[in-house]
């Protein structure tokens, strides 16, 4: 099952998707020639927050994005983080650019879905990654993969 959130749209739960098998051989296609970014997180190892920042804004640039990746590397990082620092496993960030935009999924092995929170003013700075997610990306969700799950989101080509 997968959760959507849509910006300004509601939020849809289901296990089924509105696309045609067309539409969905059309996506796998334009992935497989789009420029790709695919980095192993190591465990505990928050060096890996300003590295996968470091090569995400190097795959923009290859893209003819190089000044409008501060969204992106801002969201990028929550997702990076948030595997991280809440599962005690590896993970792994895929970040695909095209003519549509930017998608980016951090892939862990722990089934627990992150929780969104709204971020209350005394709370420091935990708790607003996802809600940093909700409110910048134009499409974000999380999918249940075999032992975990991906958290993903999306920015359209005129945001990356």
């Amino acid at each position: 099952m997968e959760r959507q959130a849509r910006r300004g749209g509601p939020i849809a739960i289901g296990a089924f998707s509105a696309k045609t098998a067309e539409d969905k051989t059309e996506d796998v296609m334009e992935q497989a020639r789009a420029p790709q970014l695919r980095r192993r997180l190591g465990r505990a190892d928050l060096r890996a927050v300003p590295e996968a920042r470091k090569a995400l804004r190097e795959l923009l640039g290859q893209w003819g994005k190089n000044g409008q990746s501060d969204v992106a590397e801002l969201l990028t990082s929550e997702l990076v983080t948030n595997a991280i620092v809440h599962t005690d496993h590896d993970a792994v960030l895929t970040a695909t650019v095209g003519p549509r935009g930017l998608r980016v999924e951090v892939r862990d092995f722990v089934a627990r879905r992150p929780r969104l929170r709204v971020p209350v003013a005394d709370d420091g700075t935990n708790g607003r990654g996802l809600f940093l997610v909700e409110s910048l990306a134009d499409d974000w969700g999380v999918r249940a993969h075999g032992v975990g799950k991906a958290v993903w989101f999306e920015l359209g080509a005129e945001a990356a």
